[in-house]
């Protein structure tokens, strides 16, 4: 059944242009409208209606070509303005002056594109059901971007034209003064309708249609064919209703300004970001997540099993997590995901300080890896009357390291789980990191304090390398003054070349850390005596690790590193990982660490035992 009754065409000679002007090349669009738009999310398709009572009007929106960001090509122009009309977004755009946007003007003036689309970013939204079916509308929302397409989800988003037929003026509709054949009667009235000459009953009339018709979900044209028919409310409603059939069958239309994605890893990169919120995660949730804030440890256990194909209906909460905790589902990845993101922030928030002044090794496996230093070329020789070149060796040196792991377990309990308890997790998670990030401390405070031999048998720091202090001595300018004196007569390894060591960090316990503080302090000085040399120098590094008087002078990983330290390249810093356990009522985690530390030049350090 149609919405209107076959009847013989009527036209009118009507204005075609739209909007566009083009000595300023702006126009007028309407950019959104109520007109709901079939979607789907992981709970099933739903009816997305966008309310511009919500709208949050914003600045600096850019019009774009189909949607697309590729290149600065598809960037048209700017939005203006951005006012609501009704039930209507309506925007002035303006197209760029550019050269490559004049056929897409063009196609704009000549009234052949005239799609309009958005992108646009929801805070938060509200559901419904609406004769059946679920509805979502955005309780706040956003305008990201307008873009001219051929194909609009919403039939209602069109460019604006400068003129608008009356409502009683429609080409194959029959006009309310008239007969199915186009004669008037009831006498002459005009060919149009005013609607401000007409009855309060035939305004409501028009009113009621109208919103039976936005409440439906109908395009707006289904109102102007009921009107023009002369439709009362009960063939109205009749004809409506008779339409929602009809769609109902059809297929749905599907937004373009945001792609929906169902796939699997995508929803547990979704859900993990929710689940790490809640343990206490600082990241920026991204917003496609949002939808999974209220979702329980068991509300995401459910939706894992029927994801992957296992009915819930009538399951007790220890059998949803057993069976998602040892089955083939999603959930216990999500869960993973999620602490993982929480051991890695506190990881990197307790890392070491030493770390500054080492330099980071990727290895690919557990074997011995040595790092080879090749000596310096020495100075550029004299060229000989004969023209011949002389040639010479260089000298190298290599250090080894080798990766070691280190790991603990941990246990989510089913208590935890059907308590939801996420804070609690977060806690244990958290301590994983921390943990991770004391054991490199804890090696590398080692590598540094034990002294170990190098290659060619010697300790790091020996008096024979001229890297460490001949007696232990206070902090002070003058020790500092020797330690940089020493550092910069260090020569390569053809025990020739001066390779200039620049001091960069100076490496104190926390006995000496206000004397270095001092010592390093900026001071305005009234006379050449009273300026400090040091100032601006070094960079402080406290390790509450050291203890006693001792301190350190380190170089410029970037410049020379002394240190080194090193992970596997399939799994930097602190990873967590699921255990397969069928004997733990819950689900089994072990967070591991694959890190080696090791020495690779001695040049790059120095040392005072301290007083």
């Amino acid at each position: 059944m149609t919405l209107h009754d076959p009847v013989e065409p009527l036209t009118r000679a009507a204005n075609t242009g739209n909007s566009y002007d083009p000595e300023t090349r702006t126009l007028e669009a309407v950019i959104a409208t109520t007109t709901p738009v079939i979607r789907r999310d992981a709970r099933g398709p739903f009816n997305e209606v966008l309310d511009p009572a919500t709208l949050t009007i914003t600045d600096s929106v850019p019009v774009l070509d189909s949607h697309r960001t590729q290149s600065v090509r598809d960037l048209l122009g700017k939005v203006e303005s951005i006012r609501v009309e009704g039930d209507q977004v309506i925007a002035k755009l303006r197209i760029t002056d550019a050269a490559d946007a004049d056929p897409i003007a063009q196609r704009i003036a000549d009234g052949s594109l005239t799609g309009v689309s958005i992108g646009y970013k929801v805070s938060a939204w509200t559901e419904t059901v609406v004769n059946g079916h679920r509805q979502k509308s955005p309780t706040a929302w956003q305008v990201t971007e307008v873009t001219l397409t051929t194909n609009p989800a919403d039939p209602g988003a069109r460019i604006r034209s400068q003129k608008a037929p009356a409502d009683s003026v429609r080409a194959g509709r029959i006009l309310k003064n008239q007969n199915r054949t186009g004669q008037t009667i009831g006498g002459n009235m005009p060919d149009t309708v005013n609607e401000t000459t007409l009855d309060a009953a035939e305004i409501e009339r028009r009113s009621d249609i109208r919103g039976l018709v936005r409440a439906a979900g109908l395009d707006p044209e289904a109102a102007d064919d009921l009107i023009d028919a002369g439709a009362d409310m009960t063939r109205a409603k009749a004809e409506i209703y008779d339409a929602i059939q009809t769609r109902a069958s059809a297929t749905p239309i599907i937004r373009t300004t945001s792609v929906q994605n169902d796939d699997p890893a995508v929803i547990i990169r979704r859900q993990s970001d929710a689940v790490a919120t809640r343990m206490g995660a600082t990241a920026e949730l991204p917003d496609d997540a949002r939808q999974y804030m209220g979702d329980s440890l068991l509300d995401m256990a459910r939706d894992s099993l029927t994801r992957s194909g296992v009915s819930t209906r009538g399951m007790a909460p220890d059998e949803v997590f057993t069976r998602a905790a040892h089955g083939t589902s999603d959930f216990p990845l999500v869960v993973s995901n999620a602490m993982g993101k929480i051991a890695a922030e506190s990881y990197l928030a307790a890392e070491c300080s030493l770390k500054q002044l080492s330099r980071q090794r990727v290895l690919r496996d557990f074997k011995p890896s040595t790092s080879i230093r090749l000596g310096e070329m020495g100075r550029l020789e004299e060229i000989a009357e004969s023209g011949e070149i002389t040639h010479n060796s260089r000298a190298e040196n290599g250090e080894s390291m080798s990766l070691k792991t280190y790991a603990r377990g941990i246990t989510v309990s089913r208590n935890l789980l059907i308590n939801d308890d996420l804070n609690l997790l977060g806690d244990l998670t958290a301590a994983f990191g921390q943990s991770a990030a004391q054991t490199e401390a804890d090696l590398m405070i080692d590598l540094l304090t034990s002294n170990p031999n190098l290659s060619d048998g010697t300790p790091v720091f020996d008096a024979s390398r001229g890297n460490v202090a001949s007696s232990g001595g206070i902090l002070s300018s003058s020790n500092l003054d020797e330690a940089r004196q020493a550092m910069r007569s260090y020569k390569g390894l053809d025990g020739k070349t001066l390779i200039r060591v620049t001091p960069k960090y100076l490496v104190v316990g926390p006995e000496l850390e206000t004397t270095a503080e001092m010592l390093l302090a900026s001071i305005y000085a009234t006379t050449t005596a009273d300026v400090n040399p040091w100032t601006s120098k070094l960079t402080l590094i406290v390790e509450p690790r050291l203890t006693g008087e001792g301190w350190y002078i380190m170089a410029d990983p970037a410049r020379l590193a002394g240190m080194v330290y090193g992970y596997l390249a399939s799994a930097q810093g602190v990873q967590i990982q699921r255990a397969e356990a069928w004997d733990t009522l819950g689900l089994k985690y072990r967070a591991f660490l694959d890190f080696g530390v090791g020495w690779t030049d001695w040049r790059g350090a120095y040392h005072n035992a301290g007083a």
